[in-house]
């Protein structure tokens, strides 16, 4: 179950992620998960938040690179080791993971978010193993249950 992730250039400057953030805090975008990869001249930050389709226009507007892409959310119970099957069941199937990044959901369990080279194959090969995918919606209504108690 693929869902949408944002991903914005930005200058590897100081100061980028704080302009950024702020942006994002003042326009009120409900952030669930974020990364950040860098080279000498720039990053990448990865966003997974409500509202993807109106992220990605605000950030356009405000000048900056950005686009929308697909990308596996693979719930895991949160305990050591609960990702090795998901990453072993990849590897056999010859699926190529791009990049990998994941949160805690605070409830017992955690999302892994997958980038890989053939989302179907990989969707195929996990649901057929038993491997749980999460919904965008879901992914805010389990990591925001734990919040409220």
């Amino acid at each position: 179950m693929a869902i949408q992730q944002i991903s914005v250039f930005l200058e590897n400057r100081p100061g980028s992620m704080a302009e950024i953030l702020a942006l994002l805090a003042d326009r009120g975008v409900d952030l669930r998960a974020y990364s950040m990869a860098e080279t000498s001249d720039y990053g990448i930050m990865r966003i997974v938040a409500r509202g993807s389709e109106t992220l990605l226009a605000l950030l356009k507007s405000e000048g900056y690179a950005a686009r929308a892409d697909e990308v596996l959310a693979v719930l895991v119970n949160d305990v050591p080791g609960a990702s090795v099957e998901t990453f072993r069941l990849l590897h056999e199937a010859d699926i190529s993971v791009e990049y990998t990044y994941a949160f805690a959901l605070g409830n017992g369990s955690a999302v892994i978010l997958l980038r890989v080279d053939d989302n179907g194959k990989a969707e195929a090969v996990l649901a057929g193993a038993g491997i749980v995918f999460a919904r965008h919606s879901e992914i805010f209504q389990l990591s925001t249950s734990w919040i409220s108690q």
